[in-house]
């Protein structure tokens, strides 16, 4: 492990140990289709038939509405976080559900 996957699982760790929930969006408009986030989290993500990544409900339903979320499990942070982190879009968004900060992300503070 490197000392940044080091950081970035601390920094993973904290924000849901925390208390916090999250959740987790795609921006289908920015969405390229490789499929690197169902590789990481495929109980959360799934590829549509039109070639694009959506998120899926705790029930495994595909939301495909635009900006739909979905809860981060906390065992499965890590996975939705590198699949942020590995996304050649930039389109995989995990926001605290509380005040809607994107804590993992392209916009990500």
């Amino acid at each position: 492990m490197t000392v940044q996957q080091g950081a970035t699982t601390e920094r993973a760790a904290g924000a849901g140990e925390a208390g916090e929930p999250l959740e987790v969006w795609i921006d289908q408009d920015l969405c390229t289709g490789d499929g690197i986030c169902v590789q990481y989290a495929p109980e959360v993500f799934e590829l549509d038939i039109d070639g694009l990544a959506y998120v899926k409900s705790p029930a495994d339903e595909l939301l495909v509405e635009a900006g739909a979320t979905t809860p981060v499990p906390l065992v499965l942070l890590q996975d939705v976080v590198d699949s942020a982190k590995e996304c050649p879009g930039d389109c995989i968004h995990v926001r605290r559900v509380s005040d809607r900060v994107e804590v993992f992300g392209p916009d990500a503070e």
